[in-house]
C-alpha cells in the first residue's frame, strides 16, 4: 500500500499525525511544512490522510485492550460549534470507550452498523 512514494514516511506520518491529533487545517499543514523546507500542497497531505488513517486504525484495533464483558450502548445529543450532531457509543462496565460514530443527523441504520460493527469487532458483550 505505500510503494512509490515521492515523500519520506516519516514526513508523510508526521502530516496525519498532526492533522488527525491537532485541530489544524490543511493549509496550516502545508504552511508548517513549508516553514521546514518541506514543499508539500494541501491536496497532497488530504491525500495521505485518505490513505494512512485506515491502516492506522486497523493497526491501532489489534493492539487494542481487550473489552469487558457487560456494555452499556447509548446514543447522545450534542451540540458542537452551534450545531447539534449524535454521538452513538458503547462503554464497557470500567468506562472505557469501546467504540463510537459521530453523525450529523440521527441515521438507525448508521447506528445499526456502528452497533453490529462493535460487536464484530469485540464480541458480543454477556450483558
Amino acid at each position: 500500500m505505500l510503494q512509490r512514494l515521492h515523500y519520506p514516511l516519516d514526513v508523510m506520518l508526521l502530516c496525519v499525525r498532526w492533522y488527525v491529533a491537532h485541530s489544524l487545517s490543511l493549509r496550516n499543514l502545508e504552511g508548517m511544512m513549508a516553514e521546514r523546507a518541506i514543499g508539500v500542497d494541501h491536496s497532497t497531505v488530504h491525500r495521505w490522510v485518505i490513505k494512512l488513517v485506515p491502516l492506522f486504525e486497523k493497526t491501532f484495533r489489534k493492539h487494542k485492550r481487550p473489552v469487558g464483558k457487560s456494555w452499556r450502548m447509548d446514543e447522545t445529543y450534542i451540540k458542537v460549534k452551534d450545531s447539534w450532531k449524535y454521538l452513538y457509543r458503547a462503554v464497557d462496565k470500567a468506562g472505557n470507550t469501546i467504540d463510537f460514530l459521530f453523525r450529523a443527523k440521527r441515521d438507525k441504520a448508521a447506528a445499526r452498523r456502528f452497533f453490529e460493527k462493535a460487536i464484530g469487532q469485540n464480541g458480543s458483550p454477556e450483558t
